[in-house]
Protein backbone atom coordinates (compact mmCIF):
# COMPACT_ATOMS: atom_id res chain seq x y z
CA UNK A 1 0.00 0.00 0.00
CA UNK A 2 1.49 3.78 -0.90
CA UNK A 3 0.19 7.50 0.51
CA UNK A 4 -2.89 7.72 -1.29
CA UNK A 5 -1.70 11.24 -3.44
CA UNK A 6 -2.45 14.86 -2.42
CA UNK A 7 -4.53 15.31 -5.22
CA UNK A 8 -6.91 12.85 -4.17
CA UNK A 9 -8.61 14.12 -0.77
CA UNK A 10 -11.45 11.54 -0.95
CA UNK A 11 -8.71 9.22 -0.48
CA UNK A 12 -6.90 10.66 1.83
CA UNK A 13 -9.59 11.17 4.14
CA UNK A 14 -9.94 7.22 4.00
CA UNK A 15 -6.63 6.09 4.32
CA UNK A 16 -6.63 7.87 7.71
CA UNK A 17 -10.73 7.45 8.82
CA UNK A 18 -10.35 2.98 7.14
CA UNK A 19 -8.44 0.61 9.49
CA UNK A 20 -5.56 -0.93 6.79
CA UNK A 21 -7.20 -4.71 6.36
CA UNK A 22 -3.63 -5.91 6.46
CA UNK A 23 -2.45 -4.55 10.08
CA UNK A 24 -4.29 -5.90 13.37
CA UNK A 25 -4.78 -5.17 16.79
CA UNK A 26 -3.55 -7.73 19.37
CA UNK A 27 -2.55 -7.44 23.31
CA UNK A 28 0.49 -7.40 24.82
CA UNK A 29 1.14 -8.63 28.63
CA UNK A 30 3.51 -6.65 30.31
CA UNK A 31 5.36 -8.79 33.03
CA UNK A 32 2.98 -7.24 35.91
CA UNK A 33 0.24 -8.54 34.37
CA UNK A 34 -0.88 -5.21 32.66
CA UNK A 35 -2.51 -5.12 29.65
CA UNK A 36 -1.85 -3.33 26.78
CA UNK A 37 -3.09 -3.06 23.22
CA UNK A 38 -0.65 -3.65 20.46
CA UNK A 39 -0.86 -2.57 16.92
CA UNK A 40 1.13 -4.49 14.02
CA UNK A 41 1.62 -3.47 10.00
CA UNK A 42 3.58 -5.50 8.26
CA UNK A 43 5.59 -4.64 4.89
CA UNK A 44 5.64 -6.76 1.68
CA UNK A 45 9.15 -6.62 1.88
CA UNK A 46 10.65 -5.40 4.70
CA UNK A 47 13.77 -3.46 5.21
CA UNK A 48 13.66 -2.68 9.09
CA UNK A 49 11.18 -2.38 11.38
CA UNK A 50 10.23 0.73 13.29
CA UNK A 51 8.16 0.91 16.87
CA UNK A 52 6.26 3.95 16.86
CA UNK A 53 5.74 5.49 20.53
CA UNK A 54 2.68 7.95 20.85
CA UNK A 55 2.31 11.05 23.09
CA UNK A 56 0.11 11.42 26.08
CA UNK A 57 -3.71 10.32 25.41
CA UNK A 58 -2.83 9.49 21.45
CA UNK A 59 -3.97 6.53 20.16
CA UNK A 60 -2.85 4.49 17.38
CA UNK A 61 -5.45 5.15 14.82
CA UNK A 62 -4.41 9.07 14.41
CA UNK A 63 -1.42 7.56 12.71
CA UNK A 64 -2.82 6.03 9.98
CA UNK A 65 -1.65 7.80 7.37
CA UNK A 66 2.46 8.39 8.57
CA UNK A 67 2.10 4.43 9.01
CA UNK A 68 0.66 3.93 5.46
CA UNK A 69 3.75 6.46 4.72
CA UNK A 70 6.14 4.08 6.53
CA UNK A 71 5.08 0.24 5.53
CA UNK A 72 4.76 2.09 1.82
CA UNK A 73 8.68 2.20 2.18
CA UNK A 74 9.58 -0.93 3.28
CA UNK A 75 8.94 -0.34 7.27
CA UNK A 76 7.14 -2.41 9.40
CA UNK A 77 5.20 -1.07 11.94
CA UNK A 78 4.27 -1.79 15.62
CA UNK A 79 2.95 0.29 18.15
CA UNK A 80 0.95 0.01 21.30
CA UNK A 81 -0.77 2.36 23.72
CA UNK A 82 0.68 3.15 27.21
CA UNK A 83 -0.25 2.06 29.98
CA UNK A 84 -3.13 4.37 31.32
CA UNK A 85 -4.13 5.55 27.83
CA UNK A 86 -5.75 4.32 24.55
CA UNK A 87 -6.67 0.79 24.86
CA UNK A 88 -4.33 -0.13 27.64
CA UNK A 89 -6.70 0.82 30.47
CA UNK A 90 -7.03 3.84 32.72
CA UNK A 91 -5.23 4.13 36.15
CA UNK A 92 -7.76 6.33 38.22
CA UNK A 93 -11.37 5.29 38.77
CA UNK A 94 -12.17 8.39 36.13
CA UNK A 95 -11.50 7.03 32.32
CA UNK A 96 -11.34 10.58 31.06
CA UNK A 97 -8.19 11.70 33.18
CA UNK A 98 -4.76 10.50 32.46
CA UNK A 99 -3.05 9.95 35.94
CA UNK A 100 0.63 8.56 36.36
CA UNK A 101 2.34 8.87 39.52
CA UNK A 102 6.09 7.55 38.24
CA UNK A 103 7.41 7.63 34.45
CA UNK A 104 9.80 4.33 35.85
CA UNK A 105 6.62 2.25 35.43
CA UNK A 106 6.32 2.89 31.54
CA UNK A 107 9.90 2.73 30.44
CA UNK A 108 9.72 -0.93 32.50
CA UNK A 109 6.87 -1.09 29.91
CA UNK A 110 9.01 -0.01 27.08
CA UNK A 111 11.56 -2.38 28.61
CA UNK A 112 10.01 -5.07 28.66
CA UNK A 113 7.96 -4.76 24.92
CA UNK A 114 11.34 -3.96 23.34
CA UNK A 115 12.56 -7.14 24.71
CA UNK A 116 10.01 -9.53 23.37
CA UNK A 117 9.42 -7.05 19.77
CA UNK A 118 13.24 -7.30 19.10
CA UNK A 119 13.15 -11.37 19.69
CA UNK A 120 9.99 -11.71 17.19
CA UNK A 121 12.31 -10.80 13.95
CA UNK A 122 15.95 -9.54 12.99
CA UNK A 123 17.07 -6.76 11.10
CA UNK A 124 17.29 -2.84 11.64
CA UNK A 125 15.21 -1.61 14.88
CA UNK A 126 14.68 1.87 14.61
CA UNK A 127 12.65 3.68 17.56
CA UNK A 128 10.22 6.48 17.23
CA UNK A 129 8.58 8.86 20.08
CA UNK A 130 6.56 11.67 19.63
CA UNK A 131 5.85 13.95 22.65
CA UNK A 132 5.61 11.71 25.68
CA UNK A 133 6.81 8.65 23.30
CA UNK A 134 9.88 11.03 22.77
CA UNK A 135 10.76 11.57 26.11
CA UNK A 136 10.28 8.56 26.75
CA UNK A 137 11.58 6.56 23.91
CA UNK A 138 14.88 8.97 25.11
CA UNK A 139 15.02 8.01 28.66
CA UNK A 140 14.75 4.09 27.69
CA UNK A 141 18.11 4.77 25.66
CA UNK A 142 20.12 6.36 28.15
CA UNK A 143 18.77 3.84 30.76
CA UNK A 144 19.41 1.15 28.74
CA UNK A 145 16.14 -0.42 28.62
CA UNK A 146 16.03 -0.11 24.32
CA UNK A 147 19.01 -0.33 22.43
CA UNK A 148 17.85 0.51 18.67
CA UNK A 149 19.95 0.91 15.44
CA UNK A 150 18.23 4.62 15.34
CA UNK A 151 16.22 6.75 17.23
CA UNK A 152 13.45 9.87 15.77
CA UNK A 153 12.50 11.91 18.05
CA UNK A 154 9.48 14.38 17.10
CA UNK A 155 8.36 17.13 19.40
CA UNK A 156 10.03 15.24 22.41
CA UNK A 157 8.83 16.05 25.72
CA UNK A 158 11.75 17.38 27.40
CA UNK A 159 10.62 20.37 29.07
CA UNK A 160 6.49 21.21 29.30
CA UNK A 161 4.94 24.57 28.86
CA UNK A 162 3.76 25.82 32.26
CA UNK A 163 1.26 29.20 31.79
CA UNK A 164 3.22 30.49 34.74
CA UNK A 165 6.75 29.58 34.02
CA UNK A 166 8.58 26.69 35.40
CA UNK A 167 9.41 27.99 39.66
CA UNK A 168 6.51 29.31 40.00
CA UNK A 169 4.23 26.51 37.55
CA UNK A 170 6.52 23.60 38.81
CA UNK A 171 5.69 24.86 42.26
CA UNK A 172 2.29 24.67 41.69
CA UNK A 173 2.06 21.53 40.00
CA UNK A 174 3.89 20.01 43.05
CA UNK A 175 1.04 21.32 45.82
CA UNK A 176 -1.50 20.67 43.62
CA UNK A 177 -0.41 16.76 43.57
CA UNK A 178 -0.15 16.48 47.17
CA UNK A 179 -3.64 17.07 47.58
CA UNK A 180 -5.13 16.15 44.66
CA UNK A 181 -2.95 13.58 42.99
CA UNK A 182 -5.61 12.27 40.47
CA UNK A 183 -7.70 15.25 39.42
CA UNK A 184 -7.86 16.39 36.06
CA UNK A 185 -5.56 19.33 35.58
CA UNK A 186 -8.77 21.14 33.61
CA UNK A 187 -12.50 20.06 33.45
CA UNK A 188 -13.29 17.69 30.40
CA UNK A 189 -16.02 19.77 28.79
CA UNK A 190 -17.97 18.52 25.77
CA UNK A 191 -16.43 21.16 22.77
CA UNK A 192 -15.13 23.16 24.97
CA UNK A 193 -11.41 24.77 24.46
CA UNK A 194 -11.57 23.06 20.98
CA UNK A 195 -10.34 25.51 19.09
CA UNK A 196 -7.59 26.11 21.58
CA UNK A 197 -6.49 22.56 21.22
CA UNK A 198 -6.70 22.55 17.67
CA UNK A 199 -4.25 25.41 17.55
CA UNK A 200 -2.20 24.10 19.83
CA UNK A 201 -1.92 20.71 17.97
CA UNK A 202 -2.08 21.45 14.19
CA UNK A 203 -3.28 23.98 11.63
CA UNK A 204 -4.90 21.26 9.43
CA UNK A 205 -8.59 21.15 10.86
CA UNK A 206 -9.52 17.82 8.83
CA UNK A 207 -6.47 16.27 10.56
CA UNK A 208 -7.25 17.47 13.48
CA UNK A 209 -10.88 15.96 13.13
CA UNK A 210 -9.60 12.38 12.62
CA UNK A 211 -9.11 12.39 16.76
CA UNK A 212 -13.41 12.42 16.78
CA UNK A 213 -13.93 10.48 13.85
CA UNK A 214 -12.16 7.59 15.67
CA UNK A 215 -13.64 8.48 19.49
CA UNK A 216 -17.06 8.43 18.27
CA UNK A 217 -16.51 5.16 16.97
CA UNK A 218 -14.47 4.03 20.21
CA UNK A 219 -15.25 6.12 22.92
CA UNK A 220 -13.37 4.01 25.23
CA UNK A 221 -10.25 5.45 23.54
CA UNK A 222 -10.43 8.83 24.37
CA UNK A 223 -8.83 10.57 27.25
CA UNK A 224 -9.06 14.11 28.72
CA UNK A 225 -6.79 16.11 30.87
CA UNK A 226 -3.70 14.34 32.59
CA UNK A 227 -3.91 14.35 35.79
CA UNK A 228 -2.22 16.64 38.83
CA UNK A 229 -0.12 13.74 39.41
CA UNK A 230 0.67 12.88 36.07
CA UNK A 231 2.20 16.59 35.56
CA UNK A 232 4.38 15.95 39.00
CA UNK A 233 6.15 12.81 37.27
CA UNK A 234 6.40 14.46 34.13
CA UNK A 235 8.32 16.86 35.34
CA UNK A 236 10.49 14.93 37.78
CA UNK A 237 11.35 12.79 34.89
CA UNK A 238 12.44 15.39 32.55
CA UNK A 239 14.64 16.93 35.30
CA UNK A 240 16.07 13.35 36.12
CA UNK A 241 16.97 12.41 32.44
CA UNK A 242 18.26 16.47 31.71
CA UNK A 243 20.76 15.36 34.85
CA UNK A 244 21.69 11.75 33.68
CA UNK A 245 25.50 11.82 33.26
CA UNK A 246 24.40 8.86 31.09
CA UNK A 247 23.20 11.16 28.68
CA UNK A 248 26.87 11.72 27.42
CA UNK A 249 27.65 7.99 26.68
CA UNK A 250 24.50 8.34 23.92
CA UNK A 251 25.57 7.14 20.16
CA UNK A 252 23.15 5.84 18.47
CA UNK A 253 22.08 7.94 15.46
CA UNK A 254 19.37 10.37 16.87
CA UNK A 255 17.26 12.52 14.16
CA UNK A 256 14.80 15.09 16.26
CA UNK A 257 12.24 17.36 14.70
CA UNK A 258 11.27 20.38 16.58
CA UNK A 259 8.08 22.90 16.40
CA UNK A 260 9.78 26.30 17.47
CA UNK A 261 6.49 27.60 17.74
CA UNK A 262 5.35 24.83 20.17
CA UNK A 263 2.81 25.90 22.84
CA UNK A 264 2.95 22.36 24.64
CA UNK A 265 6.90 21.40 25.09
CA UNK A 266 9.66 23.48 25.24
CA UNK A 267 11.56 23.17 21.95
CA UNK A 268 14.38 24.97 23.14
CA UNK A 269 15.00 22.61 26.28
CA UNK A 270 14.63 19.49 23.55
CA UNK A 271 16.94 21.16 21.59
CA UNK A 272 19.41 21.86 24.41
CA UNK A 273 19.24 17.77 24.76
CA UNK A 274 19.67 16.91 21.63
CA UNK A 275 22.73 18.58 20.80
CA UNK A 276 24.31 16.89 24.08
CA UNK A 277 23.63 14.11 22.29
CA UNK A 278 24.73 14.72 18.85
CA UNK A 279 21.26 14.57 17.15
CA UNK A 280 20.59 15.67 13.62
CA UNK A 281 18.31 18.70 14.82
CA UNK A 282 15.48 19.37 11.85
CA UNK A 283 13.56 22.62 12.91
CA UNK A 284 10.10 24.16 11.83
CA UNK A 285 8.70 27.76 12.20
CA UNK A 286 5.90 29.20 13.61
CA UNK A 287 3.93 27.06 10.43
CA UNK A 288 4.30 24.51 12.89
CA UNK A 289 2.27 23.36 15.92
CA UNK A 290 2.74 20.37 18.06
CA UNK A 291 2.07 17.57 15.75
CA UNK A 292 4.12 17.90 13.00
CA UNK A 293 3.34 14.30 11.48
CA UNK A 294 -0.62 15.87 11.46
CA UNK A 295 0.26 18.87 10.89
CA UNK A 296 -0.70 20.61 6.49
CA UNK A 297 0.91 19.13 3.80
CA UNK A 298 4.03 21.24 3.72
CA UNK A 299 5.09 20.46 7.22
CA UNK A 300 3.86 16.97 7.12
CA UNK A 301 5.63 16.63 3.93
CA UNK A 302 8.72 17.79 4.81
CA UNK A 303 8.98 15.92 8.28
CA UNK A 304 8.69 13.43 5.89
CA UNK A 305 11.22 13.59 4.07
CA UNK A 306 13.82 14.21 7.19
CA UNK A 307 12.60 11.42 8.29
CA UNK A 308 12.76 9.03 4.64
CA UNK A 309 16.42 10.08 4.18
CA UNK A 310 17.30 9.61 7.92
CA UNK A 311 16.25 6.09 7.85
CA UNK A 312 17.53 5.52 3.91
CA UNK A 313 20.68 5.88 5.73
CA UNK A 314 19.60 3.22 8.26
CA UNK A 315 18.88 0.79 5.90
CA UNK A 316 22.18 0.73 3.65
Amino acid sequence: MTDAPASDPASVLALRRSFPASACLSRWTAPDGWDHRRFDWDAERPVGRLLFQTGRADVVEKYLEIFAHLVARGWSVTAFDWRGQGGSGRLTSDPHVGHGTDFATLIEDLRAFWADWRREAAGPAVLLGHSMGGHLALRGVVEGAVAPDALILVAPMLGLKLPLGPMLGGGIVRCMAGTWATRGVWRAREGAGSHTRQRNLTHDADRYADEAHWYDRHPELALGPPSWGWVAAALRSIASLRGDPRLADVSVPTLMLLAEADRLVDPVAAARLGERIGARIVRFGPEAAHELLREADPVRLRALGAIDAFLNEVAR
